[in-house]
């Protein structure tokens, strides 16, 4: 007897791990894509979200909200790609506030649990990061994401654009500059 409910209850199992694969892989991978460098480090990271998903469901853990379940646990796996390969970047770099002491955005991201209300902390966080990312004008924003994110230099940036490596690296300031005024907010919350 029970082995029929345990075989019943992997059948159904293996058809919500299914189906939220087939409704979700290509908007997540479409979203992992936009965040890394190559095709493939969004496929890599796509098949670790699914077996995250895989793992979930044999230790029989309930995922009320899957799909936010999936891109949360997306946006983890981006981080720690992020963290693992980029050198240092003035996001990493420390800050000091108005009273002297250092602030470090990477620090409060990777300080986060996997407690719920951490998990969304951290939600809000990288919500907040894209729109003000967004924001910026598109010049800027093209330079923030290659320097930040993809890991470009400004020599090779010169020579995809044709601007000069002074002129990046203004815009590379004043992203910063106006990222830093767009989430002053969200850190004093925090």
């Amino acid at each position: 007897m029970d082995a029929v409910v345990f075989d019943t209850m992997t059948e159904q199992q293996n058809a919500e791990i299914e189906r939220a694969v087939q409704k979700e892989g290509g908007r997540l991978f479409n979203f992992i894509r936009k965040r890394v460098r190559h095709d493939d480090d969004a496929q890599d990271i796509l098949q670790d979200v699914f077996w995250q998903l895989i793992g979930a469901y044999r230790r029989l853990e309930t995922i009320e909200r899957v799909t936010s379940w999936l891109f949360q646990v997306a946006r983890n796996k981006i981080a720690d790609t992020y963290r693992n390969k980029k050198p240092e970047s003035s996001l990493q770099r420390k800050a000091e506030r108005e009273d002297g002491t250092e602030i470090n955005l990477d620090d409060i991201i990777e300080g986060l649990s996997e407690s719920p209300e951490e998990a969304y902390i951290r939600d809000v966080i990288w919500n907040e990061i894209e729109i003000a990312v967004d924001k910026l004008p598109p010049p800027q924003r093209a330079v923030f994401i290659w320097h930040e994110f993809e890991g470009m230099s400004f020599t090779d940036m010169a020579e995809r654009t044709g601007d000069s490596e002074n002129a990046l690296r203004m815009r590379k300031h004043y992203a910063m500059r106006s990222l830093r005024e767009r989430l002053r907010s969200l850190y004093d919350e925090i």
